[in-house]
């Protein structure tokens, strides 16, 4: 009898592999195991006695999971797959959620390029439309208390406003390579200088530097603690880097060390921060809990970012595409 003791992780996206920690399992004249997910067989990458990896098929969706060699199957166990929300994007950050749950993403280009159409809004029904003007390489967005969008050109250093009537203002200049921004509880605007600083822009709209930190090679993503400390991650030429801390008063301090690309963050409601990165080799989403221990939760590859919705999904995007999943865990209230 076949018996899967385990998933790791228990939840994908499309294309993300999944270990299958199994006992009992026989394999005759060299034959491979198969392994179906929601009555859909998946690609074996490699199969032990006691261990399979497989490939989340691309048009599989959430339902059982199980295995079978010969006439031997194994007992079922739920497996989570993303579904497809949008694709034809370019994120290269989290996407973000207004007020009343519309998503908000973008076409970010390569270096200069000007889109007639770079953010797009995603609405509770799914349909997707264009939204602002053409902003020249947009990268992080954020939505401040009274529901307005922010969003950081990392071509031009500016920080724009788009207001819920699509209309488009400067609201800060001079921001570096502007890449992720975000709010704290307060209204104030942090902006990421993947050049090595972090802005805080405050309500009168003063800008100060709050802390400096390792230059990027890509971005510094950003998110905030129900206390009130700032996260940040910023992908280095290291394969081995840091999520950082920064306290209230500026003081950056090294959270969790050993991540590969970190990149989008953001945090459930019991306080676990979860990272779009790699761990020990593998890519998908991170979830590092309050003792500071990692585990991935959702296996994907080109993952960028993140979003929790109002629910128990999450929104979770690619370097093309954005995706929902439930998790069954609620994010962090925005306050």
């Amino acid at each position: 009898m076949i018996k899967i003791l385990s998933l790791s992780p228990a939840a994908a996206i499309p294309g993300g592999d999944i270990f299958i920690n199994c006992s009992g399992l026989k394999i005759k004249n060299y034959s491979m195991p198969e392994v179906m997910i929601h009555q859909i067989p998946s690609h074996i990458i490699s199969s032990s006695l006691d261990l399979i990896i497989t490939q989340v098929p691309l048009e599989s969706c959430s339902g059982d999971l199980w295995v079978s060699a010969g006439e031997n199957e194994s007992n079922h166990i739920s497996c989570e797959v993303a579904e497809l929300v949008a694709d034809n994007l370019h994120p290269v950050a989290n996407p973000v959620l207004d007020i009343e749950g519309n998503l908000y993403t973008t076409i970010s280009g390569r270096k200069g390029q000007k889109l007639p159409n770079a953010i797009f809004k995603i609405n509770t029904k799914g349909n997707v439309e264009p939204w602002g003007t053409d902003i020249i390489n947009p990268t992080g967005l954020a939505v401040n208390q009274q529901g307005d969008l922010f969003v950081s050109s990392r071509h031009e250093g500016n920080i724009y406003r788009i207001s819920s009537k699509n209309e488009k203002f400067i609201y800060a200049k001079g921001m570096g390579i502007a890449t992720d921004i975000v709010f704290d509880r307060d209204d104030n605007l942090y902006v990421g200088d993947r050049s090595g600083t972090i802005f805080k822009i405050d309500k009168k709209r003063e800008i100060f530097v709050f802390a400096t930190l390792e230059a990027s090679v890509s971005a510094y993503h950003l998110a905030f603690d129900h206390s009130g400390n700032l996260y940040v991650t910023g992908p280095t030429t290291s394969s081995y880097d840091n999520v950082y801390k920064i306290t209230q008063n500026g003081v950056v301090e090294i959270f969790y060390t050993g991540l590969g690309r970190p990149q989008g963050l953001a945090f459930d409601i019991e306080g676990n921060l979860y990272v779009a990165a790699s761990l020990k080799g593998r890519r998908g989403i991170i979830r590092i809990d309050r003792k500071g221990e990692a585990q991935i939760v959702i296996a994907g590859a080109d993952l960028v970012g993140l979003a929790f919705d109002y629910g128990q999904e999450m929104y979770v995007a690619s370097t093309s595409s954005i995706y929902r999943i439930n998790l069954k865990v609620r994010g962090q209230p925005v306050t």
